[in-house]
């Protein structure tokens, strides 16, 4: 990277800072720390929740299946859309008519407070640790772009054998940037900020997929150069059966994991709810094509060699989409596009820590003092939001030397997904489902998929005992059959065991459960009386104050596409080669931020 790239990832740092500063002002609450007073805009939420299934991730793991296999990573990622729509049609609204703030005040309320323990220390410490892994991902895409002199004032920073910046050092940087983030502003600071990562990140890969399409001399020569098998929606592991349960997966994930409750019960409505997961999937089932395009045409620019080991093709693959990048991009658009994939990340990361920073304070801290201000339980998420950073920065270092980032985190969202997030969403419709059933459930859906992945699978501890000499023992006969079954395909039998483990439990338990369950009662009285705020305030005639949350966050989008617009433009003056196509994209940016302000004036007249 050049000064100019450098440049604009330092504007966009401050422009984040600077949004997390001016909420930290307007926090009064834990309502406003962690749920957004529930004013958010519907499509602010939907947007926000598009962004957090993003990370580093998408761009590595993706990209690096986009580069290897072709369209198959678009396949992939139109499963999270299709998912969300399912989620918006049956789930989102829900959610929002019970009148909770979060997923973890539900589960108070219809199972009891032990599986919330449970499941805010698990997940909000596993959780969190294993989010280091999107941190890690960033940094080693950044650092391979940032050397640094062995004589230089910042040679501390460097890494010894790279001559680069070191990616510990890298993701210390990166998580302290999360977490102030979030330490301040909260929900409304995570939401504001998601939606302007949402705008860097469409503007750097519209810019980039022309740029390296006609590198590679055009859309004819791009399909006509692609190998074999490269433009089919399935590949290798990756069948269709893998989709399907790739789809149920995150059906479950986006309508039962606490992140993305978080957007359905901000909003203000269930229809608004609805709406918010709506224009997740909508998006999902748009954007894919445009963000694997780099990776899939870099494929035919610069091929994979012949004859290379697995370890090998991953790196290439791992670093495909940034060197796609650094191919087509001018001085100053690689910096952008840097800071469109620490955009995924950090709004990954904010969403999480905010999250669970939450439902520490509230399910742990509260309890502790049920006494404690307001101000003390925003003080306590705030230092609560910092000891979660730590264990982000500890997966950052640790979670890389214990695997391949690509393979670590598929086999941990097939095998705990289900299990963790299952119950929760059964518990929304079933009358009968008891906190020992839910117990039960959760721990079996995690033993039989980690008991069938290192106990019983092709590579696990039985395999290694039992050789691959043939035996006429029934028993090793019984567990070779079992582990060819497992080995047919490793991606989907992940799915497989732990999802089909998971539901036929809850079916068993529902069918021997007696009787309605208490919590299901104290979930009716507590939406009942939600539906009797709501019908209160609705008939108010108070009129609402001038200003409010869905004009604030449209005027900061609007300004921000114009600030990103006039920064086109100034890295135009700068680039002789390709100042065009940055003016170009400079003016629409500048056309569509006046457009979003002046329907946001029209929509939300300022009162006297």
């Amino acid at each position: 990277m050049v000064f100019a790239d450098y440049l604009v990832l330092a504007l966009y740092a401050l422009g984040l800072l600077g949004i997390a500063l001016f909420f930290t002002l307007r926090v009064k609450d834990t309502s406003d720390m962690f749920a957004a007073g529930g004013q958010s805009p519907w499509w602010m939420s939907g947007l926000s929740g598009f962004m957090t299934m993003f990370s580093a991730g998408t761009f590595v793991v993706w990209g690096g299946v986009a580069y290897r296999y072709g369209l198959v990573a678009v396949s992939i990622s139109l499963c999270y859309g299709v998912a969300a729509l399912l989620v918006g049609w049956t789930l989102a609204g829900h959610w929002k008519r019970l009148g909770v703030e979060s997923a973890a005040e539900f589960l108070s309320l219809r199972f009891g407070n032990s599986i919330v323990q449970f499941y805010v220390w698990l997940q909000g410490t596993l959780g969190m640790f294993t989010l280091g892994m999107a941190i890690y991902g960033l940094s080693v895409i950044i650092a391979a772009l940032v050397p640094i002199a062995p004589d230089s004032a910042m040679a501390f920073l460097a890494n010894a054998e790279t001559g680069h910046l070191s990616v510990t050092w890298l993701s210390v940087i990166i998580c302290a940037f999360v977490v102030i983030i979030t330490f301040g502003g909260g929900l409304w600071a995570v939401l504001m900020t998601d939606v302007l990562q949402f705008i860097v990140l469409t503007v750097s890969v519209l810019f980039v997929v022309p740029l390296i399409v006609g590198k590679a001399g055009g859309v004819n020569a791009f399909i006509s150069e692609t190998p074999e098998g490269f433009l089919l929606p399935t590949a290798g592991d990756f069948t269709w059966w893998f989709l399907l349960g790739w789809v149920g997966v995150h059906y479950f994930k986006v309508g039962g994991e606490w992140a993305f409750v978080q957007r359905f019960t901000c909003v203000k409505s269930p229809t608004d709810a609805r709406k918010s997961a709506y224009i997740f999937g909508v998006m999902y089932l748009i954007s894919p094509v445009f963000w694997m395009l780099p990776p899939m045409v870099y494929r035919v620019i610069s091929p994979m060699p012949e004859g290379i080991d697995a370890a090998t093709a991953n790196d290439l693959g791992q670093q495909a989409y940034i060197r796609a990048c650094q191919l087509v991009l001018p001085a100053g658009m690689v910096g952008l596009m840097v800071a469109a994939m620490a955009s995924a990340t950090a709004s990954m990361a904010t969403t999480q820590l905010n999250v669970y920073a939450g439902a520490l304070t509230t399910e742990v801290y509260k309890r502790l003092r049920p006494g404690a201000t307001q101000a003390q339980q925003v003080t306590a998420g705030r230092i609560l939001t910092v000891v979660l950073g730590g264990f982000v920065l500890a997966g950052a270092i640790i979670i890389p030397l214990l695997g391949t980032y690509t393979g670590f985190i598929l086999a941990l969202g097939s095998m705990t997904t289900a299990p963790l997030v299952l119950p929760t969403v059964w518990g929304l419709f079933s009358r009968r489902l008891g906190i020992r059933a839910v117990w039960t459930v959760t721990f079996l859906g995690i033993f039989a998929a980690v008991f069938a992945k290192f106990i019983l699978g092709p590579s696990g501890l039985v395999t290694g005992l039992i050789g691959e000499e043939p035996s006429s023992n029934p028993l090793v006969q019984a567990v070779v059959w079992i582990n060819g079954l497992l080995a047919i395909n490793i991606r989907v039998t992940d799915l497989v065991v732990s999802s089909s483990v998971t539901f036929l439990a809850l079916v068993a338990a529902e069918l021997l459960a007696k009787g309605a369950y208490p919590g299901w009662a104290r979930v009716a009285a507590h939406q009942k009386q939600s539906d009797g705020a709501r019908a209160t305030e609705a008939a108010s005639d108070q009129p609402a104050a001038p200003g409010t949350s869905a004009a604030l966050p449209a005027n900061i989008c609007g300004g921000a596409i114009g600030l990103l617009g006039l920064l086109m433009l100034a890295l135009a003056a700068f680039e002789q080669q390709q100042a065009g196509v940055l003016a170009l994209f400079g003016g629409l940016m500048l056309g569509l931020a006046a457009v979003v302000l002046v329907v946001t004036k029209k929509m939300f007249p300022t009162r006297a």
